[in-house]
């Protein structure tokens, strides 16, 4: 579940199992992968959840637009309708799926497009139940899922304001367990159209929720980024080979990009630390040596008085400060200090 000081990071799957629950599973088995850190040896934690999407086919388009040709390199179907239906995953597939991910040791989560989808809820439990962008607006789906009191992820790739406020009036008068990711509905993002600033939008004005991202950019830098910006949720889809068949596979990462974004996420959260300003002890040996001390610009012979014009800096840094020139200006030299040489308390009376 998702926790204070972790990226809860999300595998989405969405079609990329192409219609196979063990495609699916070769998915679930990548994303639960743990990454490991070589430079600092440092074992990552894997993502946090993988999240399939549930559709019925017949709450899904008009008529006329399930039986239009289509016709395109990535079409699984003479008709739209076919190329839908050849890739959905019934029921008991997504339970198929979803125990594998548990025996995995993530969580689950799961896209409900319609009412009718809601039969899946008969087998299991999701842990979260997420609102894809365009239902933002569907008002009665999201009813009938705030109803079940399981969280709920919302994206808002096709929101404002309005419509933002809207579903979450009719989701809280059932329960405030939500998360809200800032989202751009085009595929793949183009950089001018991110505007990865809502994410601070969000949290100023939705504080009371879980604000995060979704990612439909190429790459694995927004996801970054976002997390840096303050994202507690990222969402990336996923997939075991982006040369496969399938419209989402070229825009999706692959095993390589699902490690290096892992690996960058998890450090970044650790690059964060807490808002202060202060001397890492892990820099207290680069101090010593490379900070500046007070030192002699020429020999200066016991008995004789200090002033500035005898004075510079220059390292080590375990001597005086320039802040601290009073304790060395205008007292006596006890023993012979060389030039360009360290002037240290032992040296003065």
């Amino acid at each position: 579940m998702i926790t204070k000081g972790e990226t809860y990071i999300i595998g989405e799957i969405g079609q990329n199992h192409n219609g196979s629950v063990d495609v699916a599973k070769l998915i679930v088995e990548l994303v639960s992968r743990s990454v490991r850190e070589e430079t600092f040896g440092i074992d990552l934690k894997p993502m946090n959840a993988v999240k399939m999407t549930k559709r019925d086919l017949n709450e899904e388009l008009t008529s006329s637009q399930m039986n239009r040709i289509y016709d395109t390199p990535n079409s699984f179907g003479r008709t739209y309708g076919e190329h839908r239906t050849f890739l959905e995953l019934d029921d008991q597939a997504h339970y198929e799926v979803y125990k594998y991910a548990k025996e995995k040791g993530l969580d689950f989560v799961e896209t409900l497009c319609a009412k009718g989808c809601m039969s899946l809820l008969k087998l299991f439990t999701p842990d979260y139940l997420k609102v894809a962008s365009r239902d933002l607006t569907n008002l009665p789906l999201l009813e009938v899922m705030a109803e079940t009191k399981i969280p709920i992820i919302l994206s808002t790739g096709m929101a404002g304001k309005r419509e933002l406020d809207n579903a979450l009036e009719t989701i809280t008068h059932y329960h405030s367990a939500i998360s809200i990711l800032h989202c751009v509905s085009q595929y793949p993002t183009h950089p001018d159209n991110l505007n990865l600033n809502t994410i601070s939008y969000l949290r100023k004005n939705y504080g009371q929720y879980t604000i995060g991202f979704s990612d439909h950019t190429i790459g694995i830098s927004a996801p970054v980024v976002a997390v840096g910006m303050g994202a507690e949720i990222i969402e990336k889809h996923i997939t075991i080979d982006r040369h496969m068949k399938g419209t989402d596979q070229a825009g999706s990462l692959g095993p390589d990009g699902v490690n290096r974004m892992i690996r960058d996420i998890r450090i970044a959260e650790r690059w964060l630390g807490t808002e202060d300003l202060y001397i890492d002890k892990s820099v207290a040996g680069s101090k010593e040596k490379l900070e500046r001390s007070i030192a002699s610009c020429r020999p200066i012979k016991a008995g004789e008085i200090i002033t500035e014009n005898d004075i510079h800096m220059l390292s080590p840094g375990d001597g005086f400060k320039w802040s601290q020139k009073d304790e060395v200006v205008g007292h006596v030299v006890k023993e012979d200090i060389p030039a360009h040489e360290i002037i240290y308390p032992k040296f003065i009376k």
